[in-house]
């Protein structure tokens, strides 16, 4: 896997294509954009990589395959001497098991590049291709009678799943850290009205670990802006019905559609068609995939591909599983936690006046107040100080925060820097108020607040983690911590509980957003 490692910056192949390449693009984040005016086809040197990336990630998956057939191999007949040895059956499994592996995520569509380099799919694939191997391989030796021993079996598929698994990630986590850098971009054009247009603009800048580097924009023959040269830091290109000329013009990568009256039905069918004749790709952006996000399903209704919003999961069997998750996780972190908790305690009591525990009432679940609880991180009455440090707020207009807040004390700082002060919030989970993913809990000057939008995320339980706390905490506007919000609530489910709790580590150890 170390040789496979090197395709990011140590390829003998790669600095050629880079250097042909990278010249439409900038160089790092913030510079201006340069826009190719010849005309001329979509450079696919651009996207040369992604086969190589395949390439690779499949000779990784199949040496992380047959290294986990070997320690399999080792665990269950290496210890036993020679008076008892393998199967022909077990050796052959070893044997086959790289090749079978490879097939399966082969089939399982784990190659495929939309679900590559961004998002949790890549994962699930991962996971369902175990499960399936693990009934070929049970289905088969129950068919034809065969011996296979049941410990090699145990110990060699999960293995193989988390090595697979690891070195997915590590090359997913290298390729971000390029394309932070300006390099395996894809130029992207923005086509829709100018509100649009400069929220999808704002959201790509944002997340520039997915590869979008956009170039421009076109907007309606009506726009203000559309007589402009740039609106929204993007230069504007042309109208809507220039998009093919553009893309032709500077060789587009991908053309991004937001939803316009100009752009329904036909019209959006024929630019679908004229793009076909280039190599560009075509990405529609629904008025309702912020809300709805995987709920969204195109079901024929009537003889008419509809999109049907399936309701989201607020009750039933997986909400109970998610309450007794969080009530046994939390029950088993404070014992764990417990010589730990104890020794904080004493050092927050001993270093500064007041009391252990900092208990603030929240608003939680169904608009229901509950006390939760903190490590204390600041001075005794605080909270009576932060009229008079408002007009220092570096919060985001409805959420009080502040950087080098002179409330902290010197322990505290510590405490918040690597978010030790929430842990006590395990007892609120345990007690049922919280769970350990959700919304963050807000206070009841913050609800009169509210817009009917933010209203959404008490359906659900507040979290002493969170999408919030994993895209920025607070560095956020008050826009997107709306957004983020409503996003959990709408789209909930294990897997995204899962992944927002593995994140979680990653944010804390950066120390993001904390202050």
């Amino acid at each position: 896997m170390g040789e496979a490692m090197g395709f990011i910056g140590q390829s003998s192949r790669f600095p050629v294509v880079l250097s042909r390449v990278a010249r439409p693009l900038p160089e790092a984040p913030g510079r201006p954009v340069r826009v190719r005016d010849e005309p001329g086809p979509v450079d696919s040197g651009r996207r040369a990589w992604q086969s190589t990336y395949v390439r690779r990630v499949v000779l990784g998956d199949f040496a992380c395959a047959l290294g986990a057939g070997l320690i399999g191999y080792e665990i269950r007949f290496g210890s036993e001497g020679t008076t008892v040895g393998p199967s022909y059956v077990s050796l052959a499994i070893i044997t086959v098991l790289p090749a079978l592996w490879v097939t399966t995520l082969l089939v399982g569509r784990a190659y495929e590049s939309r679900f590559l380099f961004t998002g949790p799919e890549e994962f699930r694939r991962v996971f369902s291709a175990a499960v399936t191997v693990v009934a070929v391989v049970g289905t088969i030796s129950w068919a034809f009678q065969l011996e296979v021993a049941r410990g090699l079996v145990v110990a060699t598929l999960p293995l193989a799943t988390v090595l697979t698994l690891v070195q997915r990630g590590l090359w997913r986590r290298r390729l971000h850290s390029c394309r932070a850098r300006g390099r395996f971009l894809q130029t992207a054009l923005i086509v829709g009205h100018r509100n649009g247009v400069a929220a999808l603009h704002e959201q790509m800048s944002r997340e520039a670990h997915h590869g979008y580097q956009v170039i421009g924009c076109c907007l309606p023959a009506g726009s203000d802006g559309v007589t402009a040269a740039s609106f929204a830091g993007l230069p504007v290109l042309g109208r809507l019905d220039d998009v093919v000329a553009v893309v032709r013009r500077h060789g587009i990568d991908t053309v991004a559609v937001l939803p316009s009256p100009e752009l329904e039905g036909p019209a959006l069918r024929r630019l679908g068609w004229d793009l076909e004749k280039t190599s560009a790709e075509l990405l529609l952006a629904p008025a309702i995939t912020e809300i709805a996000g995987p709920r969204v399903r195109i079901r024929p209704v009537c003889g008419l591909p509809l999109l049907h919003v399936e309701r989201p999961e607020l009750r039933g069997v997986r909400r109970l599983t998610k309450a007794t998750f969080d009530r046994t996780a939390a029950a088993l972190g404070l014992l764990l936690l417990l010589p730990a908790l104890i020794g904080v305690a004493l050092v927050v009591g001993l270093t500064s006046r007041g009391g252990v525990f900092y208990r603030q009432e929240r608003v939680g679940k169904d608009g229901r107040p509950f006390r939760m609880f903190k490590f204390r991180s600041m001075v005794a009455g605080a909270d009576r100080l932060v009229p008079g440090l408002a007009a220092l707020s570096d919060g985001n207009g409805v959420l009080f925060k502040m950087r080098g807040d002179p409330r902290v004390t010197r322990v505290g700082k510590v405490l918040r820097r690597y978010s030790i002060d929430e842990l006590p919030q395990l007892m609120n989970v345990v007690r049922g108020e919280m769970s350990l993913v959700g919304p963050r809990p807000p206070l009841q000057s913050e609800v009169d607040r509210y817009g009917l939008d933010m209203h959404r995320r008490f359906l659900v339980k507040p979290g002493i983690t969170g999408l919030w706390q994993v895209s920025g905490r607070s560095d956020l506007s008050w826009d997107d911590s709306v957004r983020i919000d409503v996003r959990y609530v709408e789209n909930w489910s294990l897997a995204f509980d899962f992944m927002i709790l593995w994140k979680t580590l990653g944010v804390v150890v950066r120390k993001s957003g904390a202050y």
